[in-house]
């Protein structure tokens, strides 16, 4: 599994750089051996084990990309618990929904979230601790380490079942509330597996790390990948274009993931000019669309092909175009080694041909067992005989390349998070001037897509657009929250009642 095979390159290599954080300085501030990481891992499972963490406990971290939280996480699944990574840009309203639904037994936080944290503790009976961290230096949190040593957890048994769940990773659903997707030990290792194979995946590898840690992109697929191939990760504490440039030349680096926001800012970035990326081995392109033109504009500035992958919070990693091969343009690729992707009608469920859209469906050892508590909807995304509904549209061609034609469930992808409407508009619903709303989300040439509300007053009520957005923005993460406000006087419905979304994007999105 990937902690047996992560403390191996603990054990055989425990003088190779394993972690480098680079804060917002673009200098390095804090470097951790693999040896290193291993005994600070260890000290921190005796940590949670004293304050009574057992296998099958969900531990919750709402910190900041730090090393804090790095040996947290990793010592949390060492431990046979559930890690479950949160936005620490979260609202009070949205952790305590999380922090509920999970039954979390302790929360990590930011220090600097305490007057938003220590309420919740008298309202959520089934978590007992909240420990508050600060992530601005190593030391910080070992002096919460300091009275444990790595001989303290020698005794803790070695996790073993491949079907126990490991991770747990929340994801929005059509109704607006978000449900926790089980991420087993067995779900992880053979999603690295697969990327292992398919990427080329080096011990020399060095990876310039610009992503979320809360983010299934940012934590499995790039910092497991990494770890998982006993290579180096820079961790970046903040993107800013043209100190990742620097460090993507002048480190080396060899492997960089990002979403294709960072893409075009690095594109776009006064930096760019004449820099080349030529001996990178590879860049991709995820968690949102990859435009067909910025696809070209990367190359032609860098002189190296993205390459465009699929995946998804229930299943990691899907599809990817090849390392060596055709990084075909609009298409992101081929199934990943050990996984099953096919096409089908969304209605009868029935194979379709190459080159007809339907529904992607895909199985395999990488998709996770279910939702957390949610058996009926557990039941509703698979099919009797375990292919998983993605919800998301697209079409085989004949040489097996698969290409996305657009996304059921209305989702909205801007900046490489998704965002649903309903959660949006369930937030907008509560304002006492709001009678009914549509969220949308329109092209935006930074962004992906922006997200746009078209709201309808009530009778006699009035509310500005500032105003309405800023009740958004103290309700949900920043990100949900709409950009641009269009009050209608009614929302344009067909015979059932149904909001017409399609109408509104075609006269609203410019």
């Amino acid at each position: 599994m990937f902690l047996d095979q992560l403390r191996q390159h603990c054990l055989t290599q425990p003088d190779k750089l394993a972690i480098e954080m680079i804060e917002d300085s673009g200098t390095p501030t804090q470097r951790v051996t693999y040896g290193e990481l291993e005994q600070t891992v260890l000290r921190t499972m005796a940590m949670l084990r004293s304050r009574g963490v057992a296998p099958g406990d969900r531990v919750a971290l709402q910190l900041p990309k730090c090393l804090a939280f790095v040996y947290l996480h990793l010592a949390i699944m060492r431990l046979g618990a559930i890690s479950l990574p949160l936005n620490p840009t979260y609202p009070a309203r949205e952790l305590a929904y999380f922090l509920d639904d999970a039954g979390v037994r302790l929360l990590f936080a930011d220090r600097q979230a305490r007057d938003t944290v220590l309420p919740l503790l008298r309202q959520l009976p089934a978590l007992h601790e909240c420990v508050f961290v600060g992530c601005d230096g190593e030391e910080a949190f070992d002096r919460l380490l300091a009275p444990y040593s790595p001989a303290d957890a020698a005794i803790i048994p070695f996790p073993t079942d491949p079907d126990a769940t490991c991770l747990m990773i929340y994801t929005s659903g059509t109704t607006g509330r978000p449900k926790g997707a089980e991420l087993t030990h067995g779900n992880l290792t053979a999603n690295l597996a697969s990327l292992h194979s398919a990427w080329g995946w080096r011990n020399d590898d060095v990876l310039l790390h610009v992503l979320p840690l809360f983010h299934i992109h940012g934590l499995l697929v790039a910092l497991h990948g990494a770890l998982h191939a006993g290579a180096t990760a820079l961790l970046m504490t903040r993107f800013e274009p043209g100190r990742a440039l620097d460090l993507l030349v002048n480190r080396p680096c060899t492997v960089f993931m990002a979403v294709p926001t960072i893409h075009r800012r690095l594109v776009d970035a006064p930096d760019a000019a004449g820099v080349s990326l030529r001996h990178m081995r590879l860049i991709t392109s995820g968690s949102d669309r990859l435009p067909d033109d910025l696809f070209a504009q990367f190359e032609a500035r860098f002189g190296v092909r993205l390459l465009e992958r699929y995946g998804m919070s229930e299943a990691g990693m899907i599809l990817s175009n090849p390392l060596h091969g055709e990084r075909r343009v609009g298409s992101v690729g081929l199934p990943l080694p050990g996984v099953e992707v096919r096409i089908v009608d969304p209605e009868t469920e029935a194979p379709l041909p190459d080159n007809v859209v339907g529904e992607v469906q895909v199985r395999g050892a990488n998709v996770c067992k279910g939702y957390w508590r949610q058996p009926e909807k557990t039941a509703a995304a698979f099919t009797p005989d375990g292919w998983f509904r993605t919800g998301d549209l697209g079409l085989r061609e004949p040489d097996g390349y698969f290409t996305l034609k657009g996304r059921s469930k209305d989702l909205i992808i801007s900046g490489g998070y998704n965002v649903y409407p309903p959660e949006v508009e369930l937030v907008l619903s509560e304002h006492p001037a709001v009678e009914a709303s549509a969220v949308i989300g329109c092209p935006d040439a930074e962004w992906g897509e922006r997200v746009v509300a078209i709201v309808a007053l009530r009778g006699g009520k009035k509310v500005d657009e500032a105003e309405l957005i800023a009740f958004c923005r103290a309700r949900l993460a920043v990100y949900k929250a709409p950009r641009r406000i269009r009050f209608v006087a009614a929302l344009p419905r067909n015979a059932l009642g149904k909001v017409q979304k399609s109408q509104l994007r075609s006269t609203v999105c410019e």
